[in-house]
């Protein structure tokens, strides 16, 4: 059978999240790529069409019923009593039409300070074929990976809320066969988020009902995952740190702007530069530069800022930065536009989106399209949507 390394190879190649570390040349100088990898990165895949058409953002743009996954604490000031949403995302559709991540998200007010929240992510890999070493067949599985969260979010004062959140992950890619004489399990991990959002109105002269807000959260704090018995063959999961603010402009009755920037940089360690032949008394190879990366979860968070092997230079582009803007007519009709920047040493994910949503009563609906344009995207050229579900505009038909 095939080993277990190159079954999650494949698995990073789908998500297009990993790359192997190499050289290559930008702008005539010789630079490493030290990309971050981890365990179940669909986790931070953004799950709906209305922050894809601004390039993937939400820490502080409005609350809506897909706040979950940017930013629980936007709930406390959300102005519906409850109301759900479902999200579907085509993957790599030029080249399969079987893998696909699906998002349910839901909300309901408790009280006037408080509201619950919760959601279902499941990422599916299609039909995959799995072989013996000699090539003979076992069988057609179809891998899968979810995650099931829920959320307390809570108004402190007119302006400022805070969130907490629980998360149970599960991921089985290897639908338990033995690999290499070693038995193989789904991997299983918890983990938590903690989140901040501050909103207030501003008085911008004629700009009247201008809102400026601004939202921070960790998500995935949490235990490093395993896919076999071996306790010390663990990964970090894809912890995150997304702050951003957000900017509100009311123009007149029927017409708004939003503009909203994110900064995100994961809080797992960055990989070492090791030697390829001189090994230390246990036996491992010697660290050139940087730092161990074979830590506990909370060290690995509190490293994650200094551990970059190229010093403070490299730090800074593990920063991704996302800027998106949104139109609304009548709070009926939104086009939206975005870009995401990921360094290349970093992945060199680069891409524009562009999107537009409906609104009436009951029901909404979002688009957004994916144009890359350093590398090719698992989305590119792909439309995605959200339905969005609000039980108080069944309550104003009645």
């Amino acid at each position: 059978m095939k080993r277990l390394l190159v079954i999650f190879s494949c698995v990073s190649f789908l998500l297009n999240f990993s790359y192997a570390q190499n050289t290559e040349e930008w702008n005539g100088q010789q630079a490493t790529q030290n990309t971050i990898t981890t365990a179940v990165p669909f986790l931070n895949i953004g799950p709906d069409a209305r922050s894809g058409g601004m390039g993937e953002l939400g820490a502080g743009t409005s609350p809506d019923a897909m706040s979950q996954h940017w930013n629980p604490a936007k709930f406390a000031f959300i102005e519906k009593e409850m109301g759900f949403a479902v999200s579907y995302s085509p993957w790599l559709r030029k080249l399969v039409n079987d893998i696909n991540l699906a998002y349910l998200s839901g909300y309901k007010r408790i009280d006037e300070y408080s509201t619950v929240s919760g959601s279902l992510k499941f990422f599916s890999l299609g039909d995959i074929t799995f072989t013996r070493d000699d090539g003979s067949v076992i069988g057609i599985f179809r891998p899968s990976e979810f995650s099931l969260d829920g959320a307390y979010a809570r108004k402190f004062s007119e302006k400022i809320s805070g969130a907490v959140a629980a998360r149970f992950i599960y991921s089985n890619l290897t639908q338990g066969q033995e690999v290499s004489g070693q038995s193989s399990k789904p991997g299983t991990s918890i983990a938590a988020d903690v989140s901040f959002y501050y909103t207030t109105p501003l008085e911008v002269n004629w700009l009247e009902g201008s809102e400026f807000s601004f939202g921070a959260a960790i998500t995935n704090i949490g235990q490093k995952i395993s896919y076999s018995n071996d306790e010390f063959d663990k990964d970090f999961i894809p912890t995150n740190l997304r702050i951003g603010p957000s900017w509100l402009m009311e123009i007149d009755d029927y017409n708004s702007v939003r503009f909203s920037l994110d900064l995100n940089k994961l809080l797992v360690p960055t990989p070492p530069v090791r030697s390829d032949s001189l090994v230390d008394d246990n036996n491992q190879y010697i660290i050139l530069a940087g730092k161990d990366d074979n830590v506990s979860v909370a060290q690995g968070m509190i490293q994650s800022f200094y551990d970059s092997p190229s010093g403070f230079s490299e730090e800074m582009k593990e920063i991704i930065w996302v800027v998106g803007a949104e139109y609304w007519y009548d709070k009926q009709f939104a086009i939206r536009a975005g870009y995401f920047h990921e360094s290349e040493m970093k992945g060199n994910r680069k891409f524009f989106t562009l999107g537009a949503g409906l609104r009436y009563n009951v029901f909404g609906l979002d688009f957004s399209y994916l144009i890359p344009t350093a590398q090719q995207n698992p989305l590119a050229n792909t439309l995605r949507f959200t339905l969005t579900f609000n039980f108080d505009g069944f309550e104003a038909q009645q």
